[in-house]
């Protein structure tokens, strides 16, 4: 984060889509950040049993660590994603979304007077549309070519696109290596 720019210590907020480990094992470094270099309090918005697997995941990291010196340090409270709320004063509203069997919560959030879509893993069904609509910028998941089990296509990506032709997307999710036709790391695809 710092590489880039952001500190890591100033984020108030920190939203998840579902519990999957390509969207959660990179959070134990954060977390030892802000337990041990700046411990400003942070919110975790998620799905239904939010605070029992991350606790668990921070459990997992550190073993008995976490509980005897780490955890009374970290200043945290897990919220799970409502309908229409708002944290650390950005206003969102948590939309469920189709994704295998444990579904996926997509998130649409106010930021200086502009919408935010993020959608996490999901599939190209109609509450994604819900999501989308009317949003100003669009982060949403374009796995892969063809049929890909519970996420979206370029296809689907480029159709979607086209349907809400005012929102400004961003693609994420693109994999390599399994797909003939996939796309390299970092590289670009317009869709």
């Amino acid at each position: 984060m710092h590489r880039c720019g952001v500190d890591p210590g100033a984020i108030e907020v920190v939203f998840l889509t579902h519990f999957h480990g390509d969207h959660t094992l990179g959070l134990p470094p954060f977390v030892l950040y802000r337990v041990f270099v700046d411990p400003r309090p942070i919110t975790f918005v998620g799905p239904a049993g939010l605070a029992a697997r991350l606790e668990a995941l921070w459990e997992v990291s550190w073993g008995q660590d976490w509980g005897l010196a780490m955890r009374d340090r970290f200043r945290v409270t897990y919220e799970e994603g409502k309908p229409d709320g708002t944290v650390a004063g950005y206003k969102y509203e948590a939309i469920k979304l189709d994704h295998g069997t444990s579904g996926s919560s997509g998130y649409r959030i106010t930021v200086g007077g502009k919408i935010l879509a993020y959608s996490g893993d999901t599939e190209a069904t109609a509450p994604l549309d819900k999501l989308v609509e009317g949003t100003d910028v669009a982060i949403v998941e374009a796995t892969g070519p063809g049929d890909v089990f519970s996420h979206m296509s370029w296809e689907a990506a480029t159709d979607l696109k086209a349907r809400h032709p005012k929102t400004r997307f961003m693609f994420n999710h693109l994999y390599s290596g399994t797909v003939e036709g996939a796309v390299s790391d970092l590289e670009v695809v317009e869709v």
